[in-house]
């Protein structure tokens, strides 16, 4: 940062003032003094949209200067409450005025007098709700911002001086007379004595000169930053991260402190007070300004007898002082962190509810701007189109990160390097930064360049190099690459650090410079890195730059002082030794930022107070206003951005925060062509050649249609698209022809249309338009003249479809693609809109074989719109395509059709290969959906069989099984329908009875090897359905129908384990007193061979317990008589054993269907009971509807 007085204003009758503080909302200064003397002012900057020169430039009137009158005695103490808008002042008397603004006006709001002690200190919470006040005498008033006291105590035995509220107001830090800090809640309870470490050694009387705590409304400088400052009048500060921290920032300021203040972001702390001078007697007023960290950044002298006050200007760019009877006021130009490259402004500001620095990159030209938050930002710079942002890695590590990026904040490579990058600055090749004592440089990969790709993450040999500033480099090639452990382990053998550390880097193309404290100028060259001089300055440089040759370095030291330094001019000393090097005898004040031409090694801009300066040649041009840092200089303008202004509103930069200044010989140019004529600007042109003015006098030429001027101006500013065009110009017989052209040239497309149009070549003005890609007025000039082409016009709609799609509002684009019959982009749009209605229709209207039809087949494919994906592949003849988007989306029973239809022959190999991979990787059920949509409903039930099977042995339940052995049973059912449906397609003439006959021979010689499964395809369904048909009716309390049906189970001992099947008959026999039927279940379970020696047992035991209590007969013995030879057989029975006759169980109740009458399901061909089918619905076993 950078500070100088700037404006002083004077108290009338020379009463001298006591205190002075400047409301940071509104802009008000109170200043309080001696014979009651309170003065409000307000200093105000011209501001709207005509006002030329902006920020600290701009001149500021007093627009308020109103003395209040109340106070009899000096006014010692005031304080504001910005959200409020009053003004708290305290006299020497005890006197407490507050006071509000009426109507522009102050005006006493409320008075308080307790005529016992004397007000020392009053301070306002940070929403500005309470107050708290502090007598000298130990009594301490908390009241509220309505005038109600809210509590009061008296501390005995404690003389009070100072008072601070924490940032959350939940803690009150009171100073003493006798130079403790003690803390209290906020309702007044003691809470602990602070620690003061900065006191150490010193002896005597002890006073507090100032408490002051951030309240960190506008965010901090880093995560955990210090806030609470405590500083003696001694001179002696400590800065704390909070109220409890026992490793404080000590600082020794040298100096008899008056008064200290943060400023508005907790950044820059100032002490004001006085210094004894160096070999003088005299004390001389100074204000330090040290950051959080206890750096020391600048020091400013005041003039006058004793300083008393000071306080910050709300954005912190002013600082008032109260020395004796006048208000000084500073400017600060603090060290923004930002950079320019390529018409970008990269800056940085911290927001209160992140702790992550905000980086903006704002695209100057056109007002584009992205948003990147980094963690721990340290420093950011720029050169040519890239930025480096350093920042430090992490708290442990120790490590910091070197990223480069591009001019929209993309990050293009890093580096982590462990030294701290204090100094940081780069060329469009190299990166350098700096700690005290070492130096690194790193030759970054330009991806505009980049011809190979390195691995990532690997250090390569030579493009890094680190030393330390100590050594001196004979830049020999680096082979091997750095290490920073074995860097620093070399550096801490030498000593710790250096005894004359790093103050400043720049550096060029060719040379890097680093400025150190003792005033030497270390030059290495680049890129090798070696040390060629040593050179001796006489001040310590606070900011270096080089000129475009390298030959001259601008040194701005600490104290704002600028001086040049010509590197390569040599010199005889008084000794007649010849010396490298020679400081200019040119030296500026007050000089916080300059900058060197880009084009010309002579020509520079420097900033002095608040006028910016232009030299060449070391002689200066008249100054202008301006408070900018200057970011880029050449073609004789300078570039600047008001970074003060930006600050003010950092989210949302506008164009007037640039400001760009042309420099005086520019401006003589355009005088002399606007005034007196292009001969004698070309006359004065040659006397001061430079690119830029030649390329003004062949713009103002060109304008007058003097081509011989304007081609020889073309020729001395090496413009060759200038010359070419002034060719052309001379080629044209038509003076209002040529006067279009140059109109184009500068870009005046309307009044070069209209001088077309005028000229009746409407084909002038819409090629002027087409090369702009102006489409839409293109159509315009089509339709309201004699009417161009089609195919023109065809054009125009087809551009203006692409400038919609582009900005991806598709259905614009549909609209003008349907015009412009661009079939090819109109897909796109309907995919991308996934209007694929519109796409189907594109497929029908197409003519066949297109070549967009295979392009929207894929579309469909990637939807998984089958049939519309077959339709578009078949209708340009790609049968192989439609066949394998079927395949890819599984719709195999459509892929074989069209294999079939167009005799394919590779889909069987395909699905089998296909079917085995899917059972290799065990995924059964894929595969059966696999056979069933390809119809190969054979090999589908197959495994649906065999999975079935598998869950049967594993016990799983019984109605799962069912279901998988019922879907079996249905794709036998299909399989046999396929059979029929074959065979009627190929003997079509015939009578259906034969082609059905032929369906079951075709299907007998095809499937001899599954005849059985064929034949007992509902077998597996069958046993599972009367199986849970037999438990739920033993549930319902159906004990014979249970008993009955589980009779019929015997027939399916192969299916379901006879464990089961002559448990679940024992159970229903024992329950319906068949003990007969019971003991016949039992005397089969002891035989089963599958049963363990304990199971049998315990049938036996049960049996035995059973067979004790009831004999071994049944209780009823119904007979009917069998249907077929009138034998009388028990109602159970589901077979006459006179004629063999067997019997078919009704699916319903499981009784024998011995009638001739009764239903038949079309699916399953299992039969029921007419009388019980009639209430149901769906077929008991397979579910087809009835």
């Amino acid at each position: 940062m950078f500070v100088y007085l700037s404006k002083k204003i004077a108290i009338p009758n020379n009463t001298k003032l006591r205190y002075v503080s400047w409301n940071r909302e509104q802009g008000y200064i109170a200043c309080g003094g001696e014979e009651g003397l309170l003065k409000v002012l307000r200093l105000e900057t011209q501001t709207g949209k005509d006002v030329k020169v902006k920020g600290l430039a701009a001149p500021s009137n007093l627009s308020m200067n109103q003395t209040l009158e109340g106070h009899s005695g000096a006014v010692q103490v005031v304080t504001w409450n910005e959200h409020y808008q009053k003004l708290t002042t305290s006299d020497q008397y005890g006197l407490i005025i507050v006071w509000m603004l009426y109507k522009g006006s102050w005006y006493e709001e409320m008075i308080n007098n307790r005529n016992k002690s004397v007000v020392r200190s009053m301070a306002w919470n940070a929403d500005g709700q309470k107050i708290c006040i502090v007598y000298e005498d130990g009594c301490v008033i908390v009241g509220s911002v309505d005038g109600n006291r809210i509590w009061g105590k008296e501390l005995r035995g404690q003389q009070l001086a100072h008072v601070v509220w924490s940032p959350d107001g939940k803690i009150i830090l009171f100073g003493m007379t006798n130079g403790e800090v003690h803390s209290y809640d906020n309702m007044g309870n003691f809470i602990s004595k602070l620690n003061i470490y900065c006191l150490s050694g010193v002896s005597g009387a002890i006073h507090i000169a100032g408490i002051a705590w951030y309240n960190g409304l506008n965010g901090y400088l880093e995560p955990n930053c210090p806030s609470l400052a405590i500083c003696f009048e001694s001179g002696r500060c400590q800065i704390m991260k909070n109220e409890i921290d026992e490793n404080p920032i000590l600082i020794d300021t040298g100096m008899m402190v008056a008064q200290i203040q943060w400023n508005h972001s907790g950044s820059v702390l100032a002490v004001a007070g006085s210094q004894r001078a160096l070999g003088q007697e005299k004390e001389v007023n100074v204000v330090q300004f040290y950051n959080p960290f206890g750096e020391h950044l600048r020091t400013l002298k005041v003039p006058g007898k004793q300083m008393y006050s000071c306080s910050w200007e709300g954005g912190s760019l002013r600082i008032a002082l109260a020395v004796d009877s006048f208000i000084y006021f500073a400017n600060i130009r603090p060290d923004y962190k930002w950079g320019f490259c390529s018409n970008t402004v990269v800056y940085s500001f911290t927001k209160p509810e992140r702790v992550e620095h905000c980086v903006i990159f704002w695209d100057t030209k056109n007002g584009e701007k992205y948003v990147k938050y980094v963690r721990n930002l340290i420093a950011i710079t720029a050169c040519g189109d890239y930025c480096c942002l350093a920042t430090k890695a992490d708290e442990t590590t120790g490590q910091f990160v070197l990223v480069l990026c591009n001019s929209i904040g993309t990050p293009l490579d890093s580096k982590y390097v462990e030294i701290d990058p204090v100094y940081l600055t780069m060329t469009k090749t190299h990166i350098m930064c700096a700690s005290k004592e070492a130096l690194y440089t790193w030759q970054f990969k330009n991806p505009k360049k980049l011809a190979t790709l390195d691995m990532p993450g690997r250090r390569r040999a030579g493009t890094e190099r680190l030393y330390h500033i100590d050594d001196q480099p004979t830049g020999a090639t680096a082979t091997e690459e750095v290490d920073f452990s074995k860097a620093f382990n070399r550096f801490h053998l030498r000593n710790k650090g250096t005894e004359d550390p790093v103050c400043a880097i720049c550096a060029s193309d060719k040379v890097l410079i680093v400025g150190r404290e003792s005033g030497t100028i270390n030059r290495y060259s680049m890129p090798m890195l070696s040390l060629t001089h040593k050179y001796a300055i006489g001040c310590r440089p606070h900011q270096l730059s080089l000129n475009c040759t390298s030959s001259r370095l601008a040194i701005i030291d600490i104290s704002g002082v600028l001086t040049f330094f010509d590197l390569d001019t040599r010199i005889t000393d008084q000794d007649g030794k010849e010396i490298v090097g020679e400081q200019l005898k040119f030296e500026r004040k007050d000089v916080w930022d300059m900058r060197w031409a880009e084009d010309n090694p002579e020509l520079f801009a420097m900033t002095e107070k608040t006028r910016m300066y232009i030299f060449r040649n070391l002689d200066p041009e008249e100054p202008i206003l301006s408070s900018g840092y200057i970011c880029q200089f050449n073609d004789l303008q300078i570039k600047s951005v008001l970074l003060d202004e930006i600050m003010k509103d950092p989210e949302n930069p506008t164009k007037d925060n640039m400001a760009e200044m042309e420099i005086k010989s520019l401006r003589d140019t355009r005088d002399l062509l606007e005034k007196v004529g292009i001969n004698d600007a070309q006359q004065f042109i040659e006397d001061n050649p430079h690119p830029r003015l030649w390329r003004l006098l062949a713009e103002s030429a060109l304008e007058q249609l003097n081509l011989k001027v304007a081609e020889q101006a073309f020729v001395r500013c090496k413009d060759y698209q200038g010359i070419e065009f002034v060719k052309r110009l001379g080629n044209l017989q038509n003076e209002n022809m040529k006067k279009a052209e140059v109109c184009a040239y500068f870009r005046r497309f309307e009044e070069a249309e209209r001088k077309y149009l005028d000229m009746d070549r409407r084909d002038l003005a819409v090629s002027l338009r087409k090369k702009l890609g102006d489409w839409f007025r293109v159509v315009q000039l089509l339709k309201t003249g004699s009417g161009g082409d089609d195919v023109q016009l065809e054009e125009a709609w087809n551009a203006i479809g692409d400038y919609y799609a582009d900005r991806q509002k598709w259905q614009q684009a549909v609209t003008y693609y349907v015009q412009g019959r661009n079939q090819e982009r109109l897909a796109e749009c309907y995919y991308t809109l996934e209007d694929y209605g519109g796409l189907e229709k594109m497929v029908q209207a197409l003519p066949e074989n297109h070549k967009l039809l295979p392009e929207i087949g894929h579309m469909f494919v990637t939807v998984g719109m089958c049939e519309q994906a077959v339709a578009a592949f078949t209708r340009c003849n790609h049968i192989k395509k439609a066949i394998d988007s079927c395949v890819d989306l599984n719709q195999w029973n459509t892929a074989i059709e069209l294999a079939k239809t167009h005799n394919v022959r590779e889909i069987d190999s395909l699905l089998a290969k296909y079917a085995s991979h899917l059972l290799e990787k065990n995924k059964i059920v894929s595969a059966i959906e696999l056979y069933r949509k390809a119809g190969h409903f054979l090999n589908a039930a197959k495994l649906l069989f065999k999975l079935a099977n598998e869950q049967a042995k594993k016990k799983a339940r019984p109605v799962l099984i069912k279901k998988m052995f019922v879907l079996g049973g249905l794709l036998i059912e299909q399989y046999h329908e396929q059979m029929k449906m074959t065979s009627r397609s190929k003997v079509k003439d015939k009578r259906m009875a034969a082609s059905a006959l032929a369906g079951f021979l075709e299907e007998d010689a095809t499937a001899i090897s599954d005849s059985k499964l064929l034949d007992n395809a509902w077998r597996g369904a069958e046993a599972y359905h009367f199986y849970l048909l037999a438990q739920r009716q033993l549930n319902e309390g159906y004990v014979e129908a249970s008993m009955r049906t589980c009779l019929f189970l015997r027939d399916y001992e192969d299916i379901i384990d006879p464990c089961d099947i002559y448990s679940l008959l024992a159970l229903a026999a024992s329950a319906c007193k068949a003990f007969g039927t019971c003991s016949k279940a039992f005397i089969k379970l002891e035989t089963l061979e599958s049963l363990t020696p304990e199971q049998r047992l315990s049938y036996e035991e049960l049996a035995l317990e059973i067979f004790t209590k009831h004999g071994p007969r049944d209780s009823r013995n119904n007979k009917v008589e069998c249907s077929s030879c009138a034998t009388s057989i028990p109602d159970s029975s589901f077979s006459c054993p006179n004629c063999d006759t067997k019997f078919p169980a009704c699916i319903v109740t499981g009784r024998p269907l011995m009638e001739y009458q009764f239903w038949m399901c079309s699916a399953c061909k299992h039969r029921a009971f007419e009388s019980e089918i009639s209430h149901r619905q769906t077929c008991p076993l397979c579910h087809t509807p009835v």
